[in-house]
């Protein structure tokens, strides 16, 4: 089996194998959100060079809390059940912040959002990572 960026890096800074499973919801949207955000600006700049400020546009137009909100509403159906458990769980959680722009609704699904992109990094699997955003891309008919 091939293995991801996250054994790279964990073997790198001798990280040990946690169960993440035993990791808040918000502690999986706080590495979930990174990644998205990652995956995003690269898909972004992969499309051209471009005006720094035009980059950041697009990216923040897709990363903002009411089109993750959309995304995964249209990315449900897609889920399994394990994937669908760990989104409500970090959709449940109660952050102590909020986004600002965003109503509650539309940043706990984004967080929910983030929390199933952590988690599915945690657990080194990318190539769903990338179809599932993708997917989601495509449902919204955003293209960055």
């Amino acid at each position: 089996m091939e293995k991801g960026i996250i054994s790279y890096i964990r073997k790198q800074f001798e990280l040990k194998e946690v169960d993440i499973h035993t990791y808040s919801p918000l502690t999986l949207a706080y590495i979930g959100d990174g990644i998205f955000d990652l995956i995003v600006r690269t898909v972004v700049v992969g499309r051209g060079n471009a005006n720094v400020g035009n980059l950041h546009k697009k990216t923040s137009h897709v990363v903002k809390a009411q089109t993750q909100a959309k995304m995964i509403g249209q990315l449900l159906p897609y889920l399994t059940e394990e994937e669908a458990d760990i989104y409500r769980r970090g959709r449940n959680a109660h952050s102590p912040t909020m986004a600002k722009n965003a109503t509650m609704s539309d940043y706990r699904k984004a967080t929910g959002l983030e929390a199933l992109i952590g988690y599915l990094y945690l657990e080194d699997q990318l190539e769903r990572i990338l179809f599932l955003i993708q997917k989601g891309m495509e449902q919204l008919h955003e293209r960055i």
